[in-house]
């Protein structure tokens, strides 16, 4: 309930007062981080407004990279909050490796600041699907937790299980861009019909975009009409 919700913050804050999750000084409200590290962090400016990939020169209208010119992935629009430098890098790992949940509740505040300000409302929001091996092997799922937060920041319905991994795939992060692609065909599925015109996906750090492409392609099988994906870092 929100009033429960309310309570549970204001308790928090007043015994455990926000602290910088990257210096150790005291945060700002609500977020865990000092105004100092906050203003270090990288923003993406002039990015192709597909896939978010940096592009060399700047423009006054919405541009497309090549790569999604010539092979269009299955989204509509990616939002991401900042550059994977050492900083994002620092909260994502900490959260995906370590389990350092403060990390997911940060990383899911500096998304919702920047997709409240920049992105359309969707009507539903999903979080890329961990296979149920790795789930019982890390415990959580770093996406959710990240969802977690989004969801209830700016209020928009959540679903933990309307898209599912089925296969157990191997980690993305040893395989170069063909490899992603070819290693994630048929790794997700709709589990349940969705009555939804406009989803966003949520995860923590895009790369190529195979993963998000996977999911959002089964969605759109699934009669969404539009999918966005919102990271909080692309590298």
């Amino acid at each position: 309930m929100d009033w429960v919700d309310n309570w549970l913050n204001i308790i928090q804050d007043y015994w455990l007062p926000p602290t910088c999750l990257l210096c150790g000084n005291a945060g700002e409200r609500p977020r865990d981080l000092c105004q100092a590290c906050y203003g270090q962090l990288l923003r993406p400016t002039q990015h192709c407004y597909q896939c978010a990939e940096p592009l060399p020169s700047p423009s006054a209208a919405p541009l497309r990279c090549g790569r999604c010119i010539s092979r269009r992935p299955a989204f509509d629009e990616t939002h991401a909050a900042f550059v994977y430098d050492d900083a994002l890098r620092y909260l994502v790992t900490g959260l995906k490796f370590a389990a350092h949940y403060k990390n997911a509740r940060l990383l899911g505040h500096l998304l919702a600041e920047t997709v409240r300000q920049n992105a359309e409302t969707p009507q539903l929001l999903i979080p890329v699907p961990l296979h149920k091996h790795r789930y019982r092997q890390r415990g959580f799922n770093q996406s959710l937790e990240i969802a977690r937060t989004v969801a209830h920041s700016l209020s928009i319905p959540l679903s933990v299980d309307a898209c599912q991994r089925c296969h157990d795939t191997p980690q993305q992060s040893r395989l170069n861009a063909k490899q992603r692609r070819q290693n994630l065909r048929h790794a997700f599925v709709v589990a349940k019909p969705l009555n939804v015109r406009h989803v966003a996906i949520i995860d923590d750090v895009m790369t190529t975009g195979s993963t998000v492409h996977e999911v959002a392609k089964v969605l759109k099988k699934a009669g969404v009409e539009r999918v966005d994906v919102w990271v909080c870092a692309r590298a």
